[in-house]
């Protein structure tokens, strides 16, 4: 195989690389494919079958192992500082892509090939995306909202968002953000539970507001994500057409029936109100800290009833039901707890009710629903980029096997192995 100088950014292998002697655990079906061999040529899965490779191929034994789908965090915030406080908004751009960029490749590093970031100051996820697809560094496939955009004084405020007021003053920011390149439109519908004196019970954006916003992203044929806190916003963003939801921290059982009625995203980030030890260590104040805690069982509470209100079923497109995702809010790649948060918001969201299947299809293939990636990434299926992971155990058993993640692929680039060696090629060629 070609050799890199630098390990963070593998060189891809050359001609068809054979993953023998694994199990292909199959997220969409929630079943395992035991004891097959898998190809990969140019970046995508060309063959899943029993093999054997032919003479001379490159191959890399599993040993038994479990190859899934690379995981897709769909809530990140790549140029974050903590504490909050410490943003500066006149921040160096190069800076600001820089720290970008390290978290990046950290999420990548622990399996994560794909990011969707929901707000990044100067859009910095827009440059790292731009670099990566110019292969200047290595990192995540990146869906990126660019700025959020923020009522003056609201949410947002002091996290360098885009600020705007009124109809067409929604209208310019979002259109602003979609012409730059972003994928998305992130807004502020409610407060949230970062800022002392803030609420997330109330509205911080007219209807009219939201309806501009989601005018600019129909536009180009986009969608509109909301940070939102309780059901009387989201009924207002619902019927404005907002089709992502974020956090919702105190759903009612009526708002809860409607989002699945509409069939629409929503995303818990349960990690920010369930890590007190993580917080502390990320320089976060008491109070904040005291604050998530506090809300940290109505947020469970209320993501219990966005589960009970129905899980969609994408073979069933008309049966109503929520697609429940995993996205962080903080870096996905952050150690936590034995593991990454990644992983860790993915067995949160077991404790809210999603069987591991379920988790497993929120951090994989309906993830790639909600980035446009359905059909191209977030299975193990012929036809599909190569984004891929190896576990030692079954995730469908026992989620906790993603804390073992032993091999990272992205696009066929081996990104991560941690793997026996084995010979570079079997058979006659050898």
């Amino acid at each position: 195989m070609p050799v890199s100088l630098n390990p963070r950014r593998p060189a891809p292998a050359e001609g068809t690389l054979w993953l023998t002697g694994g199990h292909v655990v199959d997220v969409v079906g929630g079943t395992i494919r035991r004891n097959v061999d898998v190809a990969v040529t140019e970046g995508t899965i060309t063959s899943i079958g029993a093999g054997p490779p032919p003479p001379g191929s490159q191959v890399l034994d599993l040993g038994g192992r479990y190859l899934l789908p690379g995981l897709i965090s769909v809530h990140t915030h790549l140029s974050v500082v903590y504490p909050f406080s410490a943003t500066d908004e006149a921040e160096n751009p190069g800076l600001t892509a820089m720290r970008a960029l390290s978290r990046a490749q950290d999420a990548l590093y622990a399996g994560v090939t794909t990011l969707r970031c929901v707000h990044e100051q100067h859009r910095a996820d827009l440059l790292v995306r731009t670099a990566a697809e110019q292969g200047w560094v290595d990192a995540p496939r990146i869906v990126g909202a660019g700025r959020a955009v923020s009522t003056t004084g609201g949410h947002g405020h002091g996290s360098a968002c885009s600020y705007a007021d009124g109809h067409d003053g929604f209208l310019r920011a979002a259109r602003e953000e979609l012409a730059a390149g972003a994928d998305l439109v992130k807004i502020f519908i409610t407060g949230g539970i970062a800022h002392q004196g803030e609420s997330f019970t109330g509205a911080q954006m007219t209807p009219d507001e939201m309806r501009a916003v989601v005018r600019a992203a129909e536009e180009h044929g986009s969608y509109v994500t909301a940070h939102a806190g309780s059901g009387a916003a989201i009924r207002e963003a619902l019927a404005a057409g907002v089709r992502g939801y974020e956090h919702a921290y105190d759903l009612d059982d009526a708002t809860a029936k409607e989002m699945a009625a509409r069939r629409v995203f929503l995303t818990p980030t349960l990690c920010v109100t369930r890590c007190p030890e993580w917080m502390r260590e990320h320089d976060f104040t008491e109070w904040q800290i005291e604050r998530a805690m506090e809300v940290g069982p109505g947020h469970l509470a209320s993501i219990r009833r966005a589960v009970a209100a129905g899980i969609a079923d994408p073979a069933d497109p008309e049966a109503p039901g929520i697609t429940m995702l995993a996205g962080t809010d903080y870096p996905p790649g952050e150690p936590i707890e034995d593991t990454v948060v990644a992983v860790r918001e993915m067995e949160f969201l077991t404790d809210a009710g999603l069987s591991p299947a379920q988790a497993l299809r929120a951090g994989t293939s309906d993830a790639a629903r909600l980035v446009g990636l359905a059909g191209r990434a977030g299975a193990v299926e012929e036809g599909l980029l190569a984004d891929l992971v190896v576990t030692d155990r079954d995730p469908l058993s026992d989620l906790s096997a993603l804390r073992r993640i032993r091999f990272v692929m992205q696009g066929g680039r081996v990104v991560r192995s941690d793997l026996p060696a084995v010979p570079d090629t079997i058979g006659g060629n050898a």
